[in-house]
């Protein structure tokens, strides 16, 4: 690592801290950034600030940074994996497991009948269903990439599953109603705010096994980036290095659609805006700079998504596509080429 991409770590590092306390002090009720600090430290004299920020705000702040750098991570993995730019942390079809799951609680009563609404009734309801559902198109993606030596195959497999649940979901929507329709709506717009310190900390520990073999995939995947021809040649295990990756991207990317619903924009776009910045293709560096950058980026996006000030609350989603596309049309255009 050179003394560049240390000061640009620096740099990241602090522009996260700042990002995270401008976004504590945003929301409906406007608190000053000193008081933040207080508040956090469970020094303000102002208790119901204080009881905001550590119930509410911090815990969303938390959420957003592991959000933005779960997505990003296993967005990095995907296109190193498949090679292909354009790949995200959703191209193995979990966020549409996920969505099936889901899918099956809230809609299921319109097909089935009632036999899903005491589910409804449950907190972690849509969190066990998203959760179940992703696990098994992971499960039946890795059931059948153990069979399948081509790389790319796996990435059409997995585009295939995507398209099959939907499919589901689509006959399920249409013999449901407008009521279920709109709440399941909802669920896919997204949402960071919605998850208790308990909550939060049981996402924090499947996160961090997803991360900790993201870790340790990172001599696999410097080579995958030379080919898996030479990979071999070199005497790395593709199958076992690529089942890694693909269940460290499956762990990221399932259980934060399961927490916080799918996110679009953010595992497909980081990438590629850490690669224009430090211009480089060692996931040494790569890897702790997507952390930086999707937790900066979410916490950016939520900032604007809350409308400081007021009652209202975007979809994160929206906010997600319509700042981050643009920025990467401008980086790639700006570029010339796609570092990759």
């Amino acid at each position: 690592m050179t003394t560049k991409h240390t000061y640009s770590f620096s740099i990241l590092a602090i522009i996260l801290l700042l990002c995270c306390a401008v976004n504590i002090s945003l929301g409906s009720v406007n608190i000053p950034v000193s008081e933040v600090f207080r508040s956090v430290l469970g020094t303000s004299k102002n208790e119901s600030w204080q009881y905001i920020i550590q119930n509410y705000r911090l815990p969303k702040a938390f959420t957003a940074i592991l959000v933005g750098s779960g997505l990003g991570i296993s967005g990095l993995l995907m296109q190193t994996l498949f090679r292909n730019p354009l790949a995200g942390p959703f191209v193995l079809g979990i966020s549409s497991g996920a969505s099936l799951g889901v899918a099956l609680v809230i809609l299921g009563s319109g097909l089935f009948g009632g036999a899903f609404a005491g589910l409804l009734m449950s907190k972690w309801s849509l969190v066990i269903a998203a959760s179940v559902g992703s696990f098994l198109v992971l499960l039946a993606v890795l059931l059948v990439s153990s069979k399948v030596r081509d790389t790319m195959a796996i990435l059409i497999i997995g585009l295939m599953f995507g398209s099959i649940t939907a499919a589901i979901v689509s006959v399920l929507s249409y013999f449901s109603s407008a009521e279920q329709l709109q709440q399941y709506i909802f669920w896919g717009f997204g949402s960071l705010g919605n998850l208790s310190w308990y909550e939060l900390f049981i996402f924090f520990g499947i996160y961090l096994a997803g991360l900790l073999l993201s870790i340790l995939s990172i001599k696999a995947l410097n080579t995958f980036l030379l080919g898996e021809n030479y990979a071999k040649s070199l005497g790395l295990d593709i199958k076992k290095s690529r089942l890694i990756i693909i269940i460290a991207t499956s762990l990221l990317a399932g259980t934060i659609t399961a927490f916080a619903g799918p996110i679009a924009f953010i595992g497909l776009a980081i990438p590629h805006m850490t690669r224009q910045v430090f211009d480089s293709s060692n996931h040494k560096i790569l890897l702790p700079a997507v952390f930086l950058f999707g937790g900066i980026v979410m916490l950016i996006c939520d900032s604007i998504a809350q409308l400081p000030n007021t009652d209202y609350t975007l979809p994160i989603n929206a906010i997600t596509s319509l700042i981050g596309a643009p920025v990467v049309v401008w980086l790639l255009v700006r570029q010339q080429k796609m570092v990759f």
